[in-house]
Formats: C-alpha cells, sequence, structure tokens
C-alpha cells in the first residue's frame, strides 16, 4: 500500500482506564475507499477506538495520521473539520425534531451561523436554506426514496431501520472522508440490517473515495460489504485481513467465536 493510499494510520494506539488497558498500542491503517470491519467480542475495544479516535477520549499512547495530518491531540470538533464523522451504538436522535433538522445537526461546519447573515441577509438566507433541503433530501433520497417526502415529519414515528438511515445521512452531510458506524443493526431485525447495508453499498457507489470502518457483529454483515476485517481481543489486534481469513483464523475461531 502505496503512502498516498492511506486515509487512516495508527501507530501504537492506547487508551488506559487507570490500571485498565482498553486499547493496547493497536497498529492499523485504512486507505482510501476502504471498507474495514472491525470485530471482537464485547469490551474488547472497538467503540473505544472509535472514542479515541474522534476525540472523545484522550490518547495515553501512539498516534493517528488522518489525510497527512497528526489528529492525536485534536477535539472532537476539530476531528469533524478534518473530515471523520460517525455514528453511535444507541439511537442518538433528536425525536421532537423533522427528519430535516435531525441532518442539518450534523452539518454545522458549513453552515453560515453569523448574527448578521441569519437576521438581516434574509434573501441570502432564504436560498441558503432551500439549497441545504435539497442537498439533505437528495442524500435520504439515496437511502430511501419514501423518506425524501417525509422531511417535515418529526423523526420520534419513524421505526428503527428509517432512524438509522437518518443517522447515516446526518454523518454523510459533512461530505466526510471517513465515515465510522458503530454497530448499524443494532435493534434491527435481520431484514432490516440487509436493507440498510444494502443502503450503505449504494451510497459507496456513488462516493467511492469514501472510507468506511463498521464495528458489527452480524457476520453475514461483514462477509457482504467489508473488504478486510480487523480484530480485537482485550484491547489488542489478533488478526488482521480478508472476511475468510478472518474467519478462519485458529486464535480469532477461540477467542472470538469461543471455537479451539
Amino acid at each position: 500500500m502505496s503512502a498516498s493510499d492511506v486515509l487512516l494510520s495508527c501507530e501504537g494506539v492506547t487508551r488506559r482506564f487507570g490500571g485498565l488497558v482498553a486499547l493496547d498500542h493497536l497498529d492499523l491503517e485504512v486507505k482510501r475507499g476502504d471498507i474495514l470491519g472491525f470485530l471482537g467480542p464485547n469490551g474488547s475495544g472497538k467503540t473505544t477506538f472509535f472514542n479515541v479516535l474522534t476525540g472523545i477520549y484522550d490518547f495515553s499512547d501512539g498516534q493517528a495520521h488522518f489525510a497527512g495530518e497528526n489528529i492525536s491531540k485534536h477535539s472532537a470538533q476539530a476531528v469533524y473539520r478534518a473530515g471523520i464523522a460517525r455514528t453511535f451504538q444507541r439511537s442518538r436522535m433528536c425525536l421532537s425534531l423533522s427528519l430535516f433538522d435531525n441532518i442539518m445537526v450534523g452539518n454545522h461546519k458549513h453552515l453560515n451561523l453569523g448574527l448578521g447573515f441569519n437576521l438581516f441577509r434574509r434573501g441570502a438566507f432564504a436560498r441558503d436554506l432551500e439549497q441545504r433541503y435539497e442537498q439533505a433530501r437528495d442524500l435520504v433520497r439515496a437511502f430511501s426514496p419514501n423518506l425524501a417526502d417525509r422531511m417535515s415529519e418529526a423523526v420520534g414515528g419513524f421505526p428503527m431501520l428509517d432512524r438509522r438511515r437518518i443517522e447515516i445521512c446526518r454523518a454523510l452531510i459533512s461530505q466526510p472522508k471517513l465515515l465510522l458506524l458503530d454497530e448499524p443493526s443494532a435493534g434491527m431485525t435481520h431484514e432490516e440490517t440487509h436493507q440498510l447495508m444494502g443502503d450503505i453499498l449504494s451510497v459507496r457507489e456513488h462516493t467511492p473515495e469514501l472510507s468506511i470502518i463498521i464495528i458489527e457483529h452480524e457476520m453475514s454483515v461483514m462477509e457482504r460489504i467489508t473488504d478486510h476485517c480487523a480484530v480485537l481481543n482485550f484491547g489488542k489486534k489478533i488478526c488482521e485481513g480478508t472476511y475468510q481469513d478472518v474467519v478462519n483464523n485458529p486464535q480469532v475461531r477461540e477467542a472470538y467465536l469461543g471455537i479451539e
């Protein structure tokens, strides 16, 4: 892999909570346009890695370079501005707000928040609002044409599948270079999971330069959408390779699947 192909490079990333080592000198590379699957039992450090990478937790040791920039000391806001967006395990929606409003929460780095613009330049404000509305609607339409006709409805009335779609749209609206998906199928049926993964693959076809790291326990999801996988156990990376390489690795089968 050439240096120009690498979007994210992590070297010795470590996170300690007192005497507990949640991430133990993790080395990882993600190339542009790649989909990396993150596997491991509960408590192995997968979500902790997302939290460290996005500035929610500090690095205890190691560093990460994103698009050639060292982001190890960046705040969560600076990581977002650099081009990394994420979703969370538990649905985090503003249920009383509209679909459009929820998506715009993820786009504030592109919004003009100046007092003068919003109070006195009403014509420019109206044009900007219309442009943002169409941008959000086009993005939602890529996931579900039916949702695109419900932009003004409160998201509290949507089923879990549509809420997950909206959360991913909220992350994508800022046009990130790297998208982190933390168990996007949580709370959904197998059929709903199949539909959502199809949506993600469809979006990838239209944005081939977008890189994705996905945490998921549904093995069929990993087999279907990932280019390669990495497996964590007790904070350490124990295996990396294609899906087939990983599931056939004896160390992974013992640590993750409980099979000797």
